[in-house]
Parts: structure tokens; C-alpha cells; sequence
């Protein structure tokens, strides 16, 4: 999956389009990623004894990954995320319009 945790992406389509978010879940099995602010849907809840109050709560829902693109922080464009292999051999996200590296180092795709 090209979108990780902690990534800013661009909502490139839906009823939130043109907004920027942080990453907060990512569901590769399901190819879908929950964006901080984003994707707000109501839900009825039950009072549970001593647990929580009865009512309506907001709650972000996940998307799907096709519909972000992820923000380069070198160029702030939204990007496709390309991919490249640094000198240990590890393979790593790259964005292919200023090719600075997306992921940290002590943080790469094995």
C-alpha cells in the first residue's frame, strides 16, 4: 500500500475533495485509510451502565486509498508515490517529482 500511517494526503475525490489530512489507520486488506477530519459519519450509540452516555457521536470512517493522494513534504504537491532502492538495499517511497525519499530511514519497506 502506498499510503502509511502519519502520511498528509489530499482528498481527491468525495464530498471532502480538495482537503488535506493526516493518516491516522490504515487497512491494507481492505485498501482503505482513516484521514483525521474526514469522511464524518453519524452514529447512534446505546448507554451502557457507568460505561458511556446514550446519543449520537461523530466518528471518521475509513476511505478508500484510491481516493488520497500523499503530499510530498519536500515539494507540498500531491504525489503518486513512486518507489526506489537505496544503497543497503531496501526498497523505499520516493516521490518522482523532486525524488526526495517519503519514508524515514528507520522506518522502510523490508
Amino acid at each position: 500500500m502506498k499510503v502509511h500511517k502519519d502520511d498528509t494526503v489530499l482528498v481527491v475525490s468525495g464530498a471532502d475533495k480538495g482537503k488535506r489530512g493526516r493518516v491516522r489507520e490504515v487497512f491494507p486488506d481492505r485498501n482503505k485509510v482513516v484521514v483525521e477530519g474526514m469522511k464524518i459519519m453519524r452514529k447512534h450509540t446505546r448507554g451502557q451502565r457507568g460505561a458511556r452516555q446514550a446519543g449520537i457521536i461523530e466518528v471518521e470512517a475509513p476511505m478508500d486509498a484510491s481516493n488520497v493522494m500523499v503530499i510530498c513534504p519536500g515539494c507540498k504537491k500531491a504525489v503518486r508515490v513512486g518507489y526506489t532502492f537505496v544503497a543497503d538495499g531496501s526498497k523505499v517511497r520516493q516521490c518522482p517529482a523532486c525524488d526526495e525519499l517519503l519514508d524515514d530511514p528507520d522506518n522502510r519497506i523490508k
